[in-house]
């Protein structure tokens, strides 16, 4: 029979798939790189960390550092948890991970499943702190008997795991022929481990890191990001930074549209880190594309993990809105917000109002000239809403000169129709969305007791085929 003796044989082994959609806005596909992503989230844990999980255990128990009944303590994003804690499941130690209060719910109970135990530190404080998750896991593995911290930031198992599988793997995978290996870099220890081997095949090869804002590897100033997994506000002991050729420092919007791309455009359920890692080769690839050679090169971009892990936060449209990822749904936005994007555009003032005294002609000649299609109407100067007694359309107007064309030489105040419906400018869209489909021409924005813009049902669409365009 075609059998493993355990899931622990299914680490590693990957393989590698192109991306032929989210490459598409490159240039011309005859001069694009090969662009291929490594699957790392088809490791039994689903990501990348399978496979120094395994190997930092096995190391300890021949060192004599973990024995039988022993107490695994590591800190962690919430992967290298999951593949040491199914090794632990199957080698019968209990596991205590500690986790940034930043990481997903999703990576809290997969722990739990596997019977670990999670302790939630806050994200916002200094390594070196009491609070942190690497302080509180130190204090954990120092004070519980039997207890074993692989410290995936020092262990050099974890390079080494790199170095010997994944390097060898992509440099199998693409015949020798890789020319540029992009990564996103947390511990250090892929991008260190695999970047060595396939350096040592070819010294030639390009090696690009792709790192949060907010973290010091590519050199920025430490300051909070949503991104997990990646990224670091210190050094670790696994990482040589004279592997990397180049950085590319991604924002967190850019990796959350990247990773939901890959999903949507490539059937590729990625993490936020894939998202980071993508946004860095596409970056290469786009340089490539029309170079000399450049549809020669191969470019080869590692993702970490799968999507499942953030199911409640990067493939939440909620979640997203909330931190500003995504623009808010049309019916959230504020009936001022259209009204300042509408008026952003052509010099046309934000409101036009009739006179009950001028002649419907001349409101007429006003309406083209400033291409409205409605007016509200008053008796007084100014734009107070207490003046405001009627309104005239494009429609009505029409009705009545089409039947009795001497309406043109008449006041407006003779041929208005009623008032338009009245709305605060801080009202939802989906209030002024409800008076148009009940049946009004158009609504009346006002601010403070003044009118201060009118909406139709034109300008509703306009605004959310722009959304859409923009999102």
């Amino acid at each position: 029979m075609d059998a493993h003796d355990s899931i622990l044989e299914l680490m590693g082994g990957t393989p590698l798939v192109r991306l032929s959609h989210v490459t598409r806005d490159l240039g011309p596909a005859d001069r694009q790189p090969a662009m291929l992503a490594k699957l790392e989230m088809l490791n039994p844990g689903g990501s990348v960390k399978d496979r120094i999980a395994l190997r930092m255990i096995e190391a300890a128990e021949r060192e004599g550092l973990l024995k039988p009944g022993g107490t695994i303590v590591e800190p962690t994003s919430g992967n290298t948890g999951h593949g040491l804690a199914i090794a632990a499941a199957l080698k019968g130690y209990r596991c205590i991970f500690v986790m940034a209060d930043k990481q997903s719910a999703e990576k809290q109970a997969l722990l739990r499943a596997y019977g670990a135990e999670v302790v939630v530190c806050p994200t916002n404080v200094p390594p070196e702190s009491p609070e942190s998750y690497y302080s509180v896991a130190r204090r954990l593995a120092r004070d519980i008997p039997g207890a074993f911290q692989p410290d995936q930031y020092s262990n050099q198992q974890n390079p080494a795991a790199h170095e010997s599988t994944t390097g060898p793997e992509i440099w199998r995978q693409t015949d020798g022929r890789i020319s540029h290996f992009v990564c996103g870099v947390g511990t250090g220890g892929t991008i260190t481990g695999a970047a060595r081997y396939l350096r040592s095949q070819r010294p030639a090869i390009v090696v690009v890191g792709a790192d949060p804002e907010g973290s010091v590897l590519s050199g920025d100033t430490v300051r909070p990001y949503l991104t997990e997994g990646i990224g670091e506000d210190f050094f670790p002991a696994t990482f040589d930074p004279a592997l990397v050729d180049r950085w590319v420092r991604v924002s967190d919007r850019d990796a959350f549209a990247a990773a939901r791309r890959l999903t949507r455009e490539e059937g590729i359920l990625a993490g936020e880190s894939c998202g980071t890692a993508l946004v860095a080769a596409l970056e290469v690839g786009r340089e490539l594309t029309g170079t000399a050679g450049g549809h020669e090169a191969v470019v080869v971009v590692l993702l970490p993990d799968t999507g499942r892990n953030y199911l409640s936060k990067l493939y939440s449209d909620e979640w997203m809105r909330q931190r500003g990822l995504l623009p808010a749904p049309a019916s959230a936005v504020a009936v001022g917000a259209l009204l300042h994007e509408r008026h952003a555009g052509p010099e046309v003032p934000p409101l036009v109002i009739a006179r009950t005294t001028d002649s419907v002609g001349s409101a007429i000649q006003r309406m083209q000239s400033f291409g409205i299609s409605q007016m509200p109407v008053s008796e007084a100067d100014g734009d107070a809403i207490d003046a405001l007694v009627g309104s005239i359309s494009e429609m009505g107007l029409l009705q009545r000169t089409f039947h009795d064309p001497t309406v043109v030489e008449r006041t407006v105040g003779e041929a208005m129709d009623p008032p338009l419906p009245v709305v605060p400018d801080t009202a939802a869209l989906d209030d002024a969305f409800a008076l148009l489909s009940a049946g009004s021409p158009a609504v009346l924005a006002a601010r403070s007791g003044h009118a201060v813009g009118v909406i139709t049902k034109l300008d509703v669409l306009e605004y959310i085929a722009h959304a859409a365009r923009a999102g």
